[in-house]
């Protein structure tokens, strides 16, 4: 039996200890705040998005980062394994749209008492409001010390998450971790974050949620992103679904992308035309801006109407073929253009991290020092919104610490 310390009380941090411990290892796990799973109660807007049972070929096409490196991990503790491990600790789930997992209660924190209580009954000693700031390797007797800590370990497993809503304790200290042992850590950068617009336009319909429109984006004329779903507008620019999933394609260099919304996806041009024609026989002898109440939310009238050029006082019998046309051309491409991302502490996880290439994927250890484990955000992998990273944590975790020797 070996002794084990893991840095980090998160999922990916719980789950590991667990395994480690079951395997019977003398297990304890550091957190930095007063409780365990911090984060975790954000997730899912506080329901916890436990997993997405997506086929896994499906599964690793959400994978934006490092799709490879995960085949063993998920072979070793797949979505359906964590949810029979939730399930058996009396904790039902239910499956939404999209394969999302979330528990029936809807809350976050039935999970998290959950992994927790599981952590602590295969004996794991749980320390909190305890950071360790530095780790060191003795080149003698191979065991680690961890500064503030009166004792030495066998095996660290590292499970600090990455450098997204530092108040959850995510403070990037797992990448100094990495790099005094010389491992090599790509730049955290924000991924699944909202957009900031460089139209007014977009803030000014704050609040304003579009469902079933799809969103393009395009990189020069080469167009990178295209998806059908929900968006949100905001006080800095645009949100949501749709927008998250773009955040972490674009991540790598987000500012000058040219996005449109297709307002109206189900209709081509001359379909649109058609139901312009017969809205505006509905409503004739109005005003534009009043014979679009059945085809628009009222918020976006006066800004599909602006964006096309037209008065919007304009009488309907008045509109020309022409101008009909600069309408559902406006209401087919709706534009703005990316100037930035929010700052990376509003950001679900983070883009960069530790290198792959130095982890033993079949393990989750060190290629460069031996008994070093690492699990969970802190590696250089992420995915889209869906429950798709917290699975990747579990996963991770679930081999990190059934590799502990």
């Amino acid at each position: 039996m070996s002794s084990v310390a893991v840095i980090g009380g998160g999922p990916a941090g719980m789950l590991a200890a667990a395994a480690a411990a079951k395997n019977g290892h003398a297990v304890t796990l550091f957190e930095r705040n007063e409780k365990l799973g911090k984060k975790l109660y954000l997730t899912g807007k506080g329901r916890c998005n436990i997993t997405n049972l997506a086929p896994m070929d499906e599964f690793m096409a959400n994978v934006a980062r490092n799709p490879r490196f995960l085949y063993s991990a998920f072979n070793a503790f797949d979505n359906h394994d964590i949810v029979r491990l939730i399930n058996s600790m009396g904790v039902p789930t239910k499956t939404e749209r999209g394969n999302r997992v979330f528990p029936e209660s809807d809350k976050s924190s039935d999970v998290i008492k959950a992994l927790s209580s599981y952590a602590v009954k295969c004996g794991v000693n749980v320390v909190v409001n305890k950071r360790i700031a530095a780790i060191a390797k003795d080149g003698e007797s191979g065991k680690f010390a961890l500064e503030g800590i009166g004792r030495t370990f066998d095996s660290v497993i590292i499970a600090t998450g990455g450098a997204s809503y530092k108040s959850t304790g995510s403070t990037g200290d797992g990448y100094a971790f990495a790099e005094s042992f010389g491992h090599k850590v790509n730049p955290p950068m924000p991924a699944l974050i909202p957009l900031v617009s460089s139209e007014d336009w977009c803030r000014e319909l704050m609040g304003l949620s579009l469902k079933n429109v799809t969103l393009k984006a395009y990189r020069g004329k080469k167009c990178v992103y295209e998806e059908l779903g929900e968006l949100l507008f905001t006080h800095f620019g645009v949100s949501g679904p749709l927008v998250l999933t773009l955040s972490s394609i674009i991540a790598d260099m987000p500012s000058g992308i040219s996005c449109q919304i297709d307002l109206k996806p189900g209709l081509t041009h001359e379909e649109l035309d058609k139901r312009l024609l017969r809205d505006f026989e509905k409503h004739k002898h109005k005003q534009l801006n009043n014979a679009m109440i059945d085809l628009l939310p009222h918020r976006l009238i006066a800004t599909v109407i602006e964006q096309s050029g037209i008065a919007p006082e304009t009488g309907v019998d008045g509109i020309t073929r022409e101008q009909r046309r600069k309408l559902t051309e406006t209401l087919k491409k709706l534009e703005f253009t990316v100037k930035e991302t929010l700052p990376i502490n509003e950001a679900i996880i983070t883009r960069g991290g530790v290198d792959v290439k130095g982890i033993n994927p079949s393990t989750m250890e060190s290629k460069l020092t031996e008994g070093l484990f690492f699990a969970g955000e802190v590696i250089d992998v992420d995915a889209f919104t869906g429950g798709f990273n917290l699975q990747i944590a579990y996963s991770t975790a679930f081999l990190a610490g059934n590799s502990v020797r």
